[in-house]
């Protein structure tokens, strides 16, 4: 069965469903206010992948998967929310409604979902349609002497209500001081506001100026916290037993850390039995930021005539709880390795069929549980693809079957006319003398030879394995 790191108890766990048959998962969801770049959309494919090793050991998944439209502050750098809705911020940037705003980037969200082969989440709340289901979990929290009124009119948690705060992130309540790296700096307004430094706002007093997005409830008329909509869409959607928690590693804290407090509080039980976080990515050794221009979305892949897909298995090819420096080089890689097992696959079809490599299909599956080890899974295919001990229908049935787990949609050419690239004239020469220049470590000469093999028509990528080509 498959196992994956929790970061709530820095192990390796064995993913085991409350309910026999049935594993429930809940994947913090996109805030619509932009495009989603290509860090974003990692992130989301651990939730696809998870699904999928479990519906492969014959488990039914439900996947619920939230759609922030309102909450999520443009200044959230720590325990409170500071600053301006981001949803807002954009429609005044782009002079359009809110719910313009939500519905077009959400739409778009979903567009790159389906060209990534993600299955789209069971279902979808938007926190602007579950507004009674965040103003129901507060009172309960008030009620319970986990949540209070502040002197501004907004309702807060009371952090020190409970005693494990800190369980997923390490950040403990008396570290986090005001000034510190964990938390803005003290608000010359909030005394009298807050009870505690560390406590954060549920619901909002919406000022004069605000005019969307705001609800009135027995609190007047404000907003939700963003921390308070996961909890209440988790636990309404899912119940108070959720298996896996999903997000990116930048959601630990202070937002899964606040959702936890809220949800166990409420609940009076632990909700989330496993949160498991993807990691980081960089671009060019960067961080993907607005400020530096070297954000990456999944439609500038595709505006180089890049197959979406080979993004996915260039995501593959590195473990998502590992950080990952994404290049075009590494993208362009990908996309040849993919088109290179579509024409073999498509070519592997019209011979006999044999039955699945039983020794690989265990091997790329038992990679698959053990904390989602892609990068072996995708080693273990290749070396396959070069056996030539394994009869070509059985390698056929083998890929097709795997690709359940890959998504690569590997057979889409199985039936069309089976063409193969072949070179230019001068081409080959020009390949073995780049690899030559590439093993002597004359990289000027490398590049040189790639600027003539592109004159061809031939563009030339680098990764571990060597040296590769496709046809422009």
């Amino acid at each position: 069965m498959l196992h994956l790191t929790d970061t709530r108890t820095r192990g390796v766990e064995l993913i085991e469903p409350s309910t026999p048959g049935e594993l429930s998962v809940y994947a913090c969801g996109p805030t619509v206010y932009r495009f989603a770049h290509v860090g974003n959309l990692r992130t989301f494919l651990l939730t696809d992948l998870i699904r999928r090793v479990a519906t492969l050991h014959g488990l039914r998944v439900t996947v619920v998967q939230n759609i922030t439209d309102v909450g999520h502050m443009a200044d959230d750098r720590g325990l409170e929310e500071a600053g301006e809705d981001k949803i807002l911020s954009q429609a005044r940037e782009e002079n359009r409604s809110a719910l313009d705003i939500a519905r077009f980037y959400e739409a778009a969200y979903l567009a790159d979902l389906e060209r990534l082969n993600i299955v789209p989440a069971d279902v979808a709340p938007r926190a602007s349609e579950s507004i009674d289901l965040m103003v129901e979990l507060i009172q309960t929290l008030v009620d319970k002497s986990h949540a209070y009124v502040g002197g501004d009119g907004s309702v807060y948690f009371d952090a020190r209500s409970i005693d494990n705060y800190g369980a997923i992130s390490g950040n403990k309540l008396d570290a986090l001081k005001p000034g510190t790296r964990f938390a803005i700096e003290e608000d010359p307004q909030a005394s009298g506001r807050k009870r505690f430094h560390a406590d954060w706002a549920l619901w909002k007093v919406a000022g004069d100026t605000r005019t969307q997005l705001v609800w009135d409830t027995p609190w007047g008329v404000g907003f939700p916290g963003w921390h308070v909509e996961c909890s209440a869409m988790s636990v309404h959607h899912l119940g108070t037993t959720i298996d896996v928690h999903t997000g990116g590693i930048d959601l630990r804290f202070p937002h899964h850390e606040d959702e936890k407090a809220q949800s166990d509080a409420a609940t009076g039980t632990e909700v989330v039995r496993h949160w498991v976080h993807a990691e980081h990515l960089l671009f060019d050794g960067r961080k993907m930021a607005k400020s530096t221009g070297n954000v990456l979305l999944l439609q500038d892949v595709i505006d180089r005539g890049i197959d979406p897909l080979a993004l996915r298995l260039c995501f593959l090819e590195h473990n998502y709880r590992q950080q990952m420096n994404l290049t075009w080089n590494a993208i362009e890689s990908a996309a040849t390795t993919l088109k290179r097992w579509r024409l073999k696959i498509a070519q592997w079809a019209e011979e006999p069929s044999a039955p699945i490599d039983e020794t690989t299909k265990n091997a790329v599956v038992a990679a698959f549980d053990d904390d989602l080890d892609t990068p072996k899974a995708i080693q273990i295919l290749r070396r396959l693809e070069k056996d030539e001990s394994v009869s070509t229908g059985s390698v056929f049935e083998t890929f097709v079957y795997l690709d359940r787990l890959l998504g690569l949609d590997l057979a889409r050419d199985v039936g069309k006319p089976v063409v193969a690239q072949q070179l230019p004239a001068g081409a080959q020469a020009l390949l073995d003398a780049r690899e030559q220049a590439r093993a002597d470590k004359q990289w000027a000469a490398s590049d040189q030879l790639r600027d003539e093999l592109a004159a061809l028509g031939v563009v030339v990528a680098d990764s571990k394995e060597g040296q590769t080509w496709s046809l422009a």
